[in-house]
């Protein structure tokens, strides 16, 4: 990690649903930011869905705003590679994030560039000795959609070079900006354990918050999902490509 970076934001990121979708490359290609190149797994590239619970969020890694520590996000990413040295750093980039807080979606917008919207939204995290259940909601024009994964048995490290292993451990994040600018910034957590899915999907009108070409894929069932558990995380400030 570079000595220079510094803590913008510190979380517990919990309960985290991912639902993974194969996509066409030519889908998402578009979107790359520029420095950055589109990653794929096993051949195939992955678009995912994924809902998460912010808790005890600090500015800082230690200014709590009231109010503002505790909320839902729901975001919809693809993974990119980039290469620096000898280091591969491998990335996500967002195509849309869901939180339920308007100074948040401002904020990321602001200090990030990232496509924030605020919504109303609710979750329902039921953890049991050999089931898990994960649902997040949220509403926009009078319409509820929502993201759901359910588990049997118990939660495990991913096994290495795993689909599980890739989608949860990436440690960048990419944003494209104005005028071809890119920012990236540094995301640190330990690694997941996760649950294999029983029944994962979505359900709701996606073609409003994300087009209907995403619409499409996201109302078919996806081809991988999980459950992670998530942990304590640290987002670092973000500095321009050049």
């Amino acid at each position: 990690m570079a000595k220079l970076e510094k803590i913008f934001l510190s979380a517990e990121w919990l309960h985290l649903a991912i639902l993974n979708y194969v996509v066409d490359p030519s889908l998402l290609r578009p979107h790359v930011p520029n420095g950055t190149t589109l990653d794929s797994f096993d051949g195939k590239t992955y678009l995912s869905l994924v809902g998460f619970y912010f808790h005890k969020t600090k500015l800082f890694g230690k200014i709590s705003v009231p109010f503002h520590s505790e909320f839902e996000e729901v975001n919809l990413r693809f993974y990119v590679r980039r290469q620096v040295d000898e280091e591969v750093r491998r990335g996500v980039v967002f195509i849309k994030e869901i939180v339920p807080k308007p100074a948040i979606a401002l904020t990321a917008r602001v200090i990030y560039g990232e496509n924030y919207v605020p919504l109303p939204m609710k979750h329902k995290v039921a953890l049991g000795v050999d089931k898990t259940e994960v649902v997040y909601s949220w509403k926009q024009y009078g319409q509820w959609s929502r993201l759901f994964a359910r588990s049997t048995g118990v939660s495990k490290q991913p096994a290495e070079n795993s689909l599980e292993q890739y989608i949860t451990e990436h440690y960048w994040g990419y944003s494209r900006q104005k005028l071809g600018r890119t920012l990236e910034y540094h995301v640190t957590h330990i690694p997941w354990r996760v649950w294999s899915t029983s029944s994962a999907g979505f359900a709701g009108n996606a073609a409003e918050l994300y087009g209907s070409e995403f619409d499409e894929i996201l109302l078919r069932q996806p081809d991988s999902a999980c459950i992670a558990d998530g942990s304590p995380v640290n987002v670092y400030t973000a500095t321009e490509l050049r």
